[in-house]
């Protein structure tokens, strides 16, 4: 009887000397996370203000990759927990780019997505299908998925992309107040998990949601016109994060009158290429 005690405790030990030395891997960055639910107990959250710098750049990044703004935008799928440990280490705050309200092709987990919920391609990007944003309970798992994989790799933050199916054609009678429902459920569900996010272009939600996110991100705002209409954001001192692309504005046109309307809105604001590679103009 005392031999099996023994053996017992010594199991017990070795296995706590396994666990506790799996916990300091450099390939486990955070608490284990359930496979199908995130962790939804969290209180705070990280909470950015106005005049943060930032940038964004959704082509590879590594370990090695240096910014000069405080807050970096990137991949949530090809952006390594190593490169997020190395972008904290240099005092980077970092937030996931996924989309919320397309499919996309070449994502590993688009298999989690019932068919039936999958829409109509959206023609700017080939790869990607609208969701129906209505069925949430149907939407839980590849959101959950998503949500922990972030919370895995370490990020604090989240962009949303993809919202504004109801200013699209996506295959399903999607309202705007369809996109307001489901835009709160992603704000519970990502503060819940210790996670800030961010309201991503649709100026409709302002009036309401900016109480609700933590930031927001525009895209040509001021070439298009818009750029005001998130101006609640600034009153509540979280920031604007403006991005204006080469495509539409050249570099002089941005410099000369973009960024002294910026800088009169308190917005942080930079002009990229199109496709999110590292070059970037900032406000000087």
């Amino acid at each position: 009887m005392k031999i099996n005690s023994f053996l017992l405790l010594s199991i017990s030990f070795l296995a706590c000397l396994i666990a506790c030395k799996k916990g300091t891997s450099n390939d486990d960055v955070s608490n284990p996370i359930d496979s199908t639910q995130p962790v939804q107990d969290k209180t705070d959250w990280w909470k950015p203000v106005t005049g943060t710098s930032f940038d964004w750049q959704l082509d590879d990044v590594s370990p090695g990759n240096n910014f000069a703004a405080a807050v970096v935008d990137v991949d949530a799928f090809t952006t390594s927990a190593e490169t997020v440990v190395a972008l904290h280490a240099k005092g980077k705050k970092v937030i996931a780019y996924i989309s919320v309200g397309t499919i996309e092709s070449d994502r590993p987990d688009a298999n989690l997505v019932p068919a039936k919920i999958i829409g109509n391609v959206y023609p700017e990007w080939p790869k990607e299908k609208w969701l129906d944003i209505r069925q949430i309970d149907q939407l839980k798992p590849w959101l959950n998925s998503r949500i922990n994989m972030i919370l895995k790799k370490g990020f604090d933050g989240i962009e949303p992309d993809n919202l504004d199916s109801y200013d699209n054609e996506p295959g399903f009678d999607i309202s705007e107040r369809d996109v307001k429902k489901y835009s709160d459920y992603l704000i519970t569900l990502a503060h819940a998990s210790g996670l800030a996010i961010g309201q991503k272009n649709v100026k409709e939600l302002t009036p309401d949601f900016a109480a609700k996110f933590d930031f927001v991100i525009t895209e040509d705002a001021f070439k298009e016109g818009w750029h005001k209409d998130v101006e609640k954001y600034i009153t509540l001192n979280k920031p604007v994060f403006a991005v204006e692309y080469t495509d539409k504005m050249s570099q002089k046109d941005f410099e000369s009158n973009v960024c002294p309307a910026a800088k009169q809105l308190k917005y942080t604001t930079i002009l990229k290429k199109r496709d999110l590679t590292a070059w970037v103009d900032n406000c000087k």
